[in-house]
């Protein structure tokens, strides 16, 4: 089995309006990157081997937790199209009832100009075939649409309904790939935020 840990990015100012980012390369905003600054990699996965999304969210998240990531574009983020920078409430303004009939496909979500959760899921699959060829522990630094994929592939959650498991964000969540490629949840909500030191 090996062991192959997520991590989202920290907090980026549209995260902080809830818009879509997608494949718009939107950094770290002030209040996420002195977020990310309170975070310590647990000892246990600083041996990993460690990729991280192109995009520069996910690579000063990975700076800021002293990782020394390769870059690895299999894992940016899913392309919301001309949903992108968008709140739900100024999509359903434009397209009406179709934003809630397209969301409610859950992993054939398809957004106008863009890929599915599916389409996500897939080459999250095969990315991890790669890593199941190295048999190297990996950590992964990218974007809540990518531990979603992962979430489902070890689940069969379909993204319609609740997700099977609750994840805090500001954690590294811990799955297991077995030799024939098979995905399992192993430990989710590690958390990164130091602990308090006692005096």
């Amino acid at each position: 089995m090996i062991p192959v840990a997520f991590i989202r990015h920290g907090p980026t100012a549209w995260n902080e309006e809830k818009r879509l980012q997608g494949r718009a390369d939107v950094p770290l905003s002030e209040s996420g990157r002195l977020k990310v600054s309170g975070w310590r990699l647990p000892a246990e996965f600083e041996s990993y081997d460690w990729v991280a999304s192109p995009l520069i969210r996910a690579r000063q998240t990975a700076s800021l937790l002293r990782i020394e990531p390769a870059i690895e574009p299999a894992v940016i983020e899913m392309n919301w199209g001309e949903w992108e920078g968008h709140t739900f409430q100024e999509l359903e303004a434009k397209y009406g009832d179709e934003v809630q009939r397209r969301a409610a496909q859950g992993l054939d979500l398809r957004p106008h100009g863009g890929e599915s959760p599916r389409d996500v899921r897939d080459r999250v699959a095969r990315w991890l075939d790669g890593v199941g060829r190295t048999g190297r522990p990996t950590g992964v630094v990218a974007h809540q649409g990518i531990v979603r994929a992962a979430l489902s592939l070890a689940t069969g959650w379909s993204m319609i309904g609740k997700p099977p498991a609750k994840m805090d964000w500001a954690s590294v969540h811990l799955f297991m790939l077995d030799a024939g490629g098979a995905l399992r949840m192993e430990r989710l909500n590690i958390s990164l935020e130091a602990e308090p030191v006692l005096e």
